[in-house]
């Protein structure tokens, strides 16, 4: 006989607590937690344990008993299968609630925070058809060769011909993709035997409405012309060869089949040109919210020098070094440090200056070669900060940063050993940038201890943060 309070395959009624970003609600028996996808907070359920492990187990929802205020009827035909929209059985305004516990909490225990100058998270008026990119997969199923998105924690296929959170340019041209490969008989790629040809269809809708499309295939593209027909309604129109067995998209060769070879996309009112592999937020509307709060937080001034790490294709540095007396940018793609330095130019920005190199090698070469470093960017990856990037931001004598994340937990991690290092944390600034989805960014202000007494930050924010303690 097992000692935990449940047992696979037991049947049971339960009330929910909370909600993770996945979507699962979260039960307690006898204080052993039980994970249930679809439950809500406050929600009383019937469930089928279907796994148990020593400190948790799942559970299938059988019933809502009770249900929760707060409980709708997701918008979309395969929400249950697809698993992208984790939030989409919510209310929007509870998902920016749900968004905002979870980096409080992840914050206080994972960070170990007994504060957290938390502000009220910045959510979208209209929460649908933002993404201005899509990466739609192309395979075999059930009901023939069709683009869709994968199953939760699997390749297996769902079939999608709209998608609601996708701006409808993206679904159009994915459509377009398709009427051309149903028409040609375009045998779909298959990961587990390497064969077929038809792999990814890519798609992207700038600001004023251009588009851009990639058709990702192993080995030649068949019926160009007929292709290039199809999409004549996108401005730029790619063909990219992967020819590995990787779930990478893209390989390494691109060729314009038609249009234009970039599309100039317009944030914050600075110019950049975005190329097949360009790095943008997929929200441009939350992009401006989130760039605005971390100009604002840091609040760099004509006399200092801004190092942004991870700086990408310099969108952040770009709208730095326009209140910056200098900034110096920091990223490790070739491609991207060249789009920055073109777009620092094509905007007429002579401050600013990219260096193509890791982050952990080049931040701490900097520190160690005396080079003057007044308030810092880093916006990592999903994983953080290397340890090499914080031993230096610790050593670089910078007086303040800012923190830019897309995941609470990493986020958490590397604020704990910041803080330990003498920083505070001064402000925590949530992002909404993927409604009905299990993400959130957050943009993060830290001051050196020593520098707070003196310190001035002007924040153009109409609602003003609050401390949040940790919940007993």
């Amino acid at each position: 006989m097992s000692d935990l309070p449940v047992e696979k395959n037991e049947e049971l009624q339960l009330i929910i607590d909370g909600v993770t970003l996945e979507g699962a609600g979260v039960g307690r028996v006898d204080g052993f937690a039980l994970f249930v996808p679809g439950a809500l907070a406050r929600e009383r359920v019937r469930v089928h344990v279907i796994k148990v492990t020593p400190s948790y187990a799942v559970g299938k929802l059988l019933e809502v008993v009770e249900p929760s205020p707060h409980r709708v009827m997701p918008c979309c035909p395969v929400y249950a299968r697809c698993g992208g929209c984790t939030l989409g059985h919510i209310t929007y305004g509870e998902e920016l609630h749900i968004k905002e516990r979870q980096v409080l909490n992840t914050l206080t225990r994972l960070g170990g925070l007994s504060e957290v100058p938390l502000r009220p998270i910045l959510g979208m008026e209209t929460p649908e058809r933002y993404r201005n990119k899509g990466a739609f997969p192309y395979g075999m199923t059930e009901q023939g060769p069709a683009f869709g998105f994968y199953a939760p924690r699997s390749h297996r296929l769902v079939p999608v011909t709209d998608c609601l959170i996708e701006q409808e340019g993206v679904c159009r041209a994915v459509a377009a993709v398709k009427a051309w490969a149903d028409r040609f008989h375009i045998e779909p790629y298959d990961e587990r035997t390497g064969k077929g040809c038809l792999r990814h269809a890519v798609a992207r809708v700038i600001t004023f409405g251009e588009s851009m499309i990639v058709v990702v295939t192993r080995g030649e593209l068949p019926h160009k012309k007929e292709l290039a027909d199809v999409l004549a309604f996108a401005d730029s129109v790619y063909w990219n060869r992967n020819d590995k067995n990787t779930n990478v998209i893209f390989g390494d060769s691109f060729t314009l089949l038609s249009g234009k070879p970039t599309l100039r996309e317009n944030l914050s009112g600075l110019a950049f040109e975005v190329s097949p592999r360009s790095f943008l937020q997929v929200n441009p509307v939350q992009t401006q919210k989130l760039y605005r709060a971390a100009l604002d937080l840091l609040s760099p001034q004509s006399n200092e020098t801004v190092a942004d790490v991870y700086c990408g294709i310099g969108t952040i540095s770009l709208l730095m070094a326009q209140r910056a007396g200098k900034v110096i940018g920091i990223e490790v793609v070739p491609e991207a440090v060249e789009n920055a330095r073109e777009n620092a130019a094509r905007n007429g920005i002579h401050n600013a200056f990219f260096l193509c190199a890791p982050a952990e090698d080049a931040l701490p070469k900097l520190v160690a070669d005396g080079q003057t470093i007044d308030c810092l960017t880093v916006d990592p990856p999903r994983k953080g900060c290397d340890p090499q990037v914080i031993d230096a931001i610790l050593a670089s004598g910078a007086r303040r940063m800012v923190y830019v994340s897309c995941n609470p937990a990493t986020l958490a991690r590397d604020l704990k050993l910041l803080t330990a290092g003498g920083f505070t944390v001064q402000a925590v600034q949530p992002v909404d940038m993927f409604p009905r989805c299990g993400h959130v960014e957050t943009v993060v202000l830290l001051w050196r201890k020593a520098e707070q007494a003196d310190r001035h930050i002007v924040v153009n924010y109409e609602t003003q943060g609050r401390h949040m303690k940790k919940n007993k």
